[in-house]
């Protein structure tokens, strides 16, 4: 039942849409408050790698990408997993993944870091295409449907290329934590801290490495630029 195998940042339009249109499902409750920065849990190995993402296995599992009613991604995966194990399909279903990248962020003058879903409405499962594991995945609550199938026939979707998904894998697994530090170069800030205390100031330049932020200020009709730490400066 597979076919081509499409770029996950290749979706239509009309699955974008029903991502974050759709109704939310009988089971309210599931949609718990702050669950961005839950951590969600991928199947991996003692040597921390994801099961398989390099490994050849010769017996048709491939990754397929699901489409989930926003801020269910979690349940979805719950829910799937449960149905797995209870409806015996363990040798058709194998992996269910939220490609997660974690994020420093800055506000207040603390820093944080939190998880954040690489492609919110979406969840990624190993899976073997079969009619019998394709109702299971699609009849999960909170799952709106396949990602790339053709109107035809949605009952046979593309799977995801091994390339990319090995790709998204690696970032889960080894990438740094993306800095969020709330402003951008030209906007307005605050001095929070330092001899220019409560001064107001343009950014200049970012340093993402240094974590520095060059900011210009008037002082006695002229402007000077100051360079600051992240955490001392907010968006005004």
């Amino acid at each position: 039942m597979t076919g081509r195998r499409t770029p996950l940042t290749n979706l239509t339009a009309d699955e974008a849409e029903q991502t974050t249109t759709s109704g939310a499902p009988v089971d309210a409750a599931a949609n718990e408050p702050g669950e961005e920065t839950a951590t969600v849990g991928v199947d991996v190995t003692e040597a921390g790698a994801v099961e398989g993402s390099e490994a050849e296995v010769d017996d048709g599992r491939a990754w397929y990408i699901i489409q989930t009613y926003s801020g269910y991604e979690n349940k979805v995966k719950t829910n799937l997993e449960q149905r797995t194990r209870s409806m015996d399909m363990g040798d058709r279903i194998f992996q269910v993944v939220i490609p997660i990248e974690e994020e420093i962020e800055i506000h207040q003058g603390q820093r944080r870091t939190v998880q954040k879903k690489m492609f919110p409405g979406y969840v990624l499962v190993q899976m073997v295409m079969s009619d019998d594991s394709w109702y299971v995945v699609r009849n999960t609550p909170g799952v709106t449907g396949f990602a790339g199938s053709t109107a035809e026939d949605r009952s046979k979707p593309t799977p995801l290329g091994d390339e990319e998904m090995n790709r998204i894998l690696r970032q889960m697994q080894t990438s740094q934590p993306r800095i969020n530090i709330g402003f951008k170069v030209g906007e307005t800030v605050r001095v929070t801290d330092g001899p220019f205390a409560e001064f107001l100031g343009t950014v200049d330049e970012i340093n993402l490495d240094k974590g520095k932020v060059r900011v210009l200020v008037t002082m006695f009709g002229r402007e000077t630029t100051i360079e600051m730490d992240f955490l001392q400066v907010e968006k005004q």
